[in-house]
């Protein structure tokens, strides 16, 4: 038997067992889904043995790959539905998007960085074949496929650029992601589009940390 499919198995029940289920991860969808996935496939092969550290692994460009508890509470916190037409924007690799999958949603991933593009085309067709790759700057959204249940920011936000809530459907469209304001920790906040207007009305869940998504630091001028 291949010794490595047996310790990175173990790594993972280890990871649901010792990092998410003592910090309030109950969703059994959300836990299944991160037993069963390897997340080491979503990263560059030199980086792998860091798939199942309990912090953010860090990629270049300014990206990572989101530690295991964070992700998990803000997909739980998001509570996709089946066939709810959802927006992972910052899919990097494709991690978080192929756990959404797993709850029977509809997912649109949604990146800009040519390295992390590469590495989402090399696993999400075998381990989450149903998630559709979006090529395009993450400050835009993908309008193409517009409106959606339900974004996701795959990272933290100083700013929510204006085209994302645009996106989202009228009366109860839900935006789930890691707001981050100077001098403090960052928040997750989920938000839910009230009527015609692009506006989300958003409040604060729990405390977390993460690295901002580049396009979404500070401009002045626009208020989430």
């Amino acid at each position: 038997m291949n010794r490595h499919v047996i310790d990175t198995a173990d790594a993972r029940n280890l990871m649901v067992d010792g990092q998410l289920r003592p910090n309030k991860v109950t969703d059994p969808r959300v836990i299944g889904a991160m037993r069963s996935l390897p997340r080491e496939r979503f990263l560059p092969p030199a980086l792998a043995p860091l798939a199942y550290v309990d912090e953010d692994v860090r990629l270049a460009n300014g990206r990572c790959l989101m530690e295991p508890m964070v992700l998990a509470r803000l997909v739980q916190l998001a509570d996709p539905q089946p066939d709810e037409r959802v927006l992972v924007v910052g899919a990097g690799s494709g991690y978080g998007a192929a756990v959404i999958a797993a709850t029977g949603a509809r997912v649109v991933a949604l990146e800009e960085d040519e390295d992390l593009l590469r590495l989402a085309r090399g696993v999400l067709p075998a381990l989450a074949p149903q998630v559709q790759i979006a090529v395009g700057p993450l400050a835009a959204g993908w309008r193409v496929g517009a409106p959606y249940d339900l974004i996701v920011i795959e990272g933290g936000f100083e700013q929510l650029p204006p085209a994302i809530p645009e996106q989202l459907r009228q009366d109860g469209g839900r935006l789930v992601g890691v707001r981050v304001v100077a001098g403090r920790v960052g928040q997750a906040v989920i938000g839910e589009r009230g009527g015609h207007e692009p506006a989300v009305t958003s409040r604060p869940v729990f405390d977390c940390a993460t690295p901002i998504l580049p396009p979404m630091r500070y401009v002045p001028g626009f208020i989430f």
